[in-house]
């Protein structure tokens, strides 16, 4: 499938390209500089990504510009300084960080330009600056701090500034422009046909094999079941794990939904006292997640050998997963273990089956709706592979399960109450060890501080706090501090992603 290539130079933000390109309709992979030349030859045009390194240190990370410029080139910050510093330009350390807001004036007309008015805001985000152009390009853009904020030479274009963050005004339009009107492309992803080759990868991966799929009730793990059910039928296995850190009434809600979707070969596994003995005084957020990890496997393996064998383990990784564990085809840093990824033992036991492993959170659920999966699934919030232990700062404890759970079943009631569930990314309540004074029934109450978080995102990569009323963030305070007598205190998160993460641990 024709599409761009984004040649990942360790910026987190190279994701967000690829994303913001499939928005559009335009599939797109990700590759490690190192693979870029290799690769290149597939695709009809490449976005050269944001990263750390500064392009004039010895052992920074540069590709061979001369092999890729057959196809157009789009450099995004790291990637305009290498193409200024491969074509005979000068990088240097800039006098001050530009990082936030800053007007584009656009001083040269251009394709990538269409449409577009001749001033408007952009983000900045780098400590370097161009302070020579090289031979043979023109100046589009400037701003006041960056004079060379867009460089173009022939198919070949720079751009100081970040199009691929929601911060930039016409962002998504210069990319679009790039896509269509100087790489020649057209839109072409067709999820439904996506689905079909998820479908077919799968039967010509597990040939005769039986697949055991790991099941939460969520929207990836259900597709997964679903596409799985689809493709091999009865040689599939679907197991659901209670692990003692679900929602409140996740059991019912998960078998009600594959009744309906008529899955069989649904296996229920109550585990949630071994997890719970397993996370006893464990605080550390990384060692709970890997500790989920390998008891889910551990549960399979005992699965498998009563109903097996099988050769394969399905489950609904999706690239954002892969990508904050450390795992994707670029160098991106490790932010937290995901249970289904890092967390998972080096001898698993399984050949691994991800069939939703290369797309993103609305992409699947996107999918899911043209496959006709019902509309409550679709919509339902993402909730971790870890459960509650996600939400539950600190060791996990009875007492904190129990806030953690009724909290967020309170915010999510509120939010429905008031029309608002299906208008946010994602709802839930967190508590940990901080302790506050109350007064309850003109008695002193000392009781726990719980968290509610509340963000708006499209596909879990980046994230927005949301600004909820106050009538509605009253009564999630009023309803939780007089049905939880444990609680004496709700605040409310107002950290976006980045800096934060979405979910505490």
């Amino acid at each position: 499938m024709p599409g761009i290539l984004i040649v990942d130079f360790g910026g987190q933000y190279a994701h967000l390209i690829s994303r913001r390109f499939r928005q559009l309709g335009f599939w797109t992979e990700v590759v490690p500089y190192r693979e870029a030349e290799k690769a290149s030859e597939q695709f009809a045009g490449i976005v050269l990504s944001g990263g750390p390194a500064s392009v004039y240190d010895v052992d920074s990370p540069k590709v061979n510009l001369n092999k890729l410029r057959e196809r157009p080139i789009l450099g995004i910050c790291y990637g305009l300084q290498l193409i200024t510093h491969w074509f005979g330009g000068r990088v240097k350390p800039g006098r001050r960080r530009e990082y936030g807001k800053a007007e584009l004036e656009v001083v040269k007309e251009d394709p990538l330009f269409m449409g577009l008015p001749e001033k408007f805001s952009v983000w900045m985000s780098h400590s370097d600056e161009v302070e020579e152009v090289p031979a043979g390009f023109d100046i589009l853009a400037r701003t006041e701090a960056s004079p060379y904020a867009v460089i173009k030479r022939g198919r070949i274009y720079g751009l100081q500034f970040h199009p691929e963050v929601s911060h930039t005004e016409h962002g998504l339009k210069i990319l679009e422009n790039f896509a269509k009107l100087v790489c020649g492309l057209r839109p072409n992803i067709n999820l439904e046909d996506k689905a079909h080759e998820i479908i077919e990868d799968i039967r010509r991966k597990v040939g005769d094999g039986r697949v055991i799929c790991a099941v939460s009730g969520g929207v990836d793990s259900t597709l997964v079941a679903y596409l799985l059910w689809k493709a091999v039928g009865e040689r599939a296995t679907f197991v659901f794990v209670d692990h003692g850190l679900l929602r409140k009434g996740e059991v019912e809600e998960v078998r009600d939904l594959f009744k309906e979707i008529g899955i069989k070969n649904f296996v229920f596994v109550d585990a949630s006292k071994r997890f719970l003995e397993r996370l006893r005084g464990i605080s550390d957020p990384e060692e709970k997640r890997k500790i989920i990890g390998e008891e889910f496997v551990k549960v399979f393996e005992e699965v498998a050998r009563r109903l097996g064998p099988f050769e394969w383990l399905a489950q609904g990784t999706l690239y954002p997963d892969v990508i904050e564990s450390g795992r994707s085809k670029g160098p991106a840093a490790k932010i937290k273990t995901h249970h289904n990824v890092g967390g998972l033992p080096e001898k698993l036991g399984f050949k691994l089956l991800e069939p939703l492993r290369d797309l993103y959170k609305d992409e699947v659920r996107r999918m899911a709706a043209k496959l006709g999966l019902p509309e409550r699934l679709v919509k339902r919030h993402p909730f971790p592979g870890p459960g509650l232990a996600a939400r539950i700062i600190g060791e996990v404890t009875e007492e904190k399960l129990k806030i953690c759970r009724e909290a967020s079943w309170i915010v999510e009631e509120v939010l429905k109450k008031h029309g608002l569930y299906d208008d946010v990314w994602q709802a839930f309540a967190v508590v940990g060890d901080d302790m506050a004074t109350g007064v309850k029934g003109d008695r002193r109450a000392y009781g726990r501080v719980v968290l509610i978080r509340v963000v708006m995102s499209e596909d879990a990569m980046t994230a927005d706090w949301v600004r909820l009323p106050y009538n509605v963030l009253d009564e999630m305070s009023r309803r939780i501090t007089n049905e939880i007598p444990e609680v004496s205190w709700v605040a409310y998160v107002i950290t976006s992603k980045p800096p934060s993460t979405i979910e505490p641990q």
